[in-house]
């Protein structure tokens, strides 16, 4: 007798495994275009100017030393204030349809239930992992401040996420108690070791912007996430209730 494989994950019963898929990807694409749209406006208002405002510093820098080693000045080309905006919103729509792509996947892979709510608190884990976690380390920086070598800050970066994406799944949803101390320790374990530092922590730019800057930068990681959870769930309900209504209508 063959058996029948079903597809993995229950919240999808009665669902063939393409059209799960297919869902995935359309849910995915519209919620964090929108979402990316959204964020895009609030990064125009709150981290762009303070771009702006730290590459006049690193410009100003960069004449001094020029001209105290006797050596003309390199003039960058200036992007214009369109442009900028077009390709950033451009770049942060598609990091937004990143975002709602894989909060979906995680969602169904952990057999998790998927509505707004429930995706929203999955962004705001999701956050905690990629953007607070790793801000106690590695805080957003403007142009012109101190940075270490790139591969040590990438590995410490991806280390800390992974590490506290599985300490908040340890201690959220696991009723062991070795479960839970093992999330703990996880947490804990990335900034025991420490993040890469620069010798000398030296920047062109005032210490209050790059405060500013910081601020602004996780404050639009963090609706960036939980926007394009909590739309990605709903539209994923959506759908659900769609096609459910659907093959009612045809038995």
């Amino acid at each position: 007798m063959t058996r029948v494989t079903r597809f993995p994950f229950p919240a999808t019963d009665a669902t063939p495994a393409h059209a799960v898929l297919q869902r995935l990807l359309v849910v995915g694409l519209v919620a964090g275009l929108v979402a990316g749209l959204a964020v895009a406006a609030l990064q125009h208002l709150t981290t762009t100017p303070l771009i702006v405002a730290a590459e006049v510093y690193e410009h100003a820098r960069h004449v001094q030393e020029a001209a105290v080693s006797g050596v003309a000045a390199h003039e960058d080309v200036a992007q214009s204030p369109a442009l900028r905006t077009l390709s950033t919103s451009l770049a942060t729509a598609i990091t937004c349809i990143g975002y709602a792509l894989t909060l979906l996947a995680l969602m169904l892979f952990a057999d998790e239930a998927i509505d707004a709510r429930r995706a929203a608190l999955w962004g705001a884990c999701a956050f905690a992992a990629t953007g607070l976690a790793t801000g106690l380390g590695l805080a957003p920086q403007l142009p012109g401040a101190a940075e270490t070598d790139l591969v040590a800050r990438q590995i410490w970066w991806l280390a800390t996420a992974a590490f506290t994406g599985a300490g908040l799944y340890a201690l959220l949803n696991m009723q062991a108690v070795w479960a839970k101390a093992l999330g703990a320790a996880l947490l804990l374990a990335p900034h025991l070791y420490g993040a890469p530092q620069p010798a000398a922590p030296e920047s062109t730019v005032p210490a209050e912007l790059a405060a500013r800057f910081t601020a602004a930068s996780l404050t639009t990681q963090a609706v960036a996430w939980v926007l394009a959870g909590a739309l990605a769930g709903l539209l994923w309900r959506n759908f659900a209730r769609r096609e459910s209504a659907g093959r009612e209508a045809l038995s």
